[in-house]
C-alpha cells in the first residue's frame, strides 16, 4: 500500500523508477520519469491505456522540456493554475514511442500547481503526467478516492489538494491554435 510521502522522498522514488500519484491543477495525476521505460509501461498498464495515444509531460520550467520538444526559445507555453493549458508541440525526432505514441508531436504543460511543480524541481526532470483513472473512467479529484483506488498500484502518494480547475486541462495545438479539448474551470 502506497503511503503519503513528502516531495523529496517522492522525488527519490521517481528517480529510482517508481510511480507517484500527486495533485495537479485540476485532477490527481500519475507520474514517472519519462525516459524510464518500465515505469511508463507500468502507468500505461495501470490505466489500461493504449501507448499509441501518447502521454503528457509536465515541467516546472521550459528547460526541463528541452530534451523532448523542438521549439524556438522565444515561444511561451502559457498556462495558469485556474486555466491550465496542455500544448501540442513538435517533438524531437528521438522521443520514444511510449511517450509520443503515433504522433510527431508531444503534449506538454508548464505546471503552475505548487506541488506538481516542486515535484518536477525535486526530481530535476519533466514528468509523465496522466490523470489518475482507468481509461474511460472519470479522473479523480478526491484524495480519499485516490487512496482507495490507487494506493496498491503506485509507490507513493504526494499529499496536497488539486488546484481550482474543475477537471483536466485544455489541450491546444501550438501551430494552429486549435483547441482540441476544452478544459473545465
Amino acid at each position: 500500500m502506497a503511503l503519503f510521502f513528502p516531495i523529496h522522498r517522492a522525488a527519490r522514488i521517481l528517480r529510482s523508477g517508481g510511480i507517484v500519484a500527486y495533485p495537479t491543477e485540476g485532477v490527481f495525476g500519475l507520474g514517472c520519469i519519462p525516459n524510464d521505460t518500465d515505469a511508463v509501461m507500468r502507468i500505461l498498464s495501470i490505466k489500461k491505456r493504449d501507448p499509441a495515444l501518447g502521454l503528457v509531460l509536465i515541467a516546472s520550467n521550459i528547460e526541463q522540456l528541452e530534451d523532448w520538444i523542438d521549439l524556438p526559445q522565444t515561444i511561451r507555453l502559457e498556462s495558469n493554475l485556474e486555466r491550465p493549458i496542455t500544448w501540442i508541440v513538435p517533438a524531437k525526432t528521438y522521443v520514444p514511442y511510449w511517450i509520443k505514441g503515433v504522433h510527431r508531436s508531444l503534449a506538454v504543460r508548464i505546471t503552475e500547481h505548487p506541488v506538481a511543480a516542486t515535484l518536477c524541481e525535486a526530481s530535476d526532470s519533466a514528468l509523465v503526467s496522466t490523470s489518475a483513472n482507468v481509461t474511460g473512467n472519470p479522473p479523480i479529484r478526491s484524495v480519499h478516492v485516490l487512496r482507495r483506488r490507487f494506493s496498491s498500484l503506485v509507490d507513493c502518494i504526494v499529499p496536497g489538494q488539486c488546484g481550482p480547475a474543475a477537471g483536466p486541462s485544455e489541450i491546444r495545438d501550438l501551430k494552429s491554435g486549435k483547441i482540441l479539448r476544452i478544459g473545465k474551470t
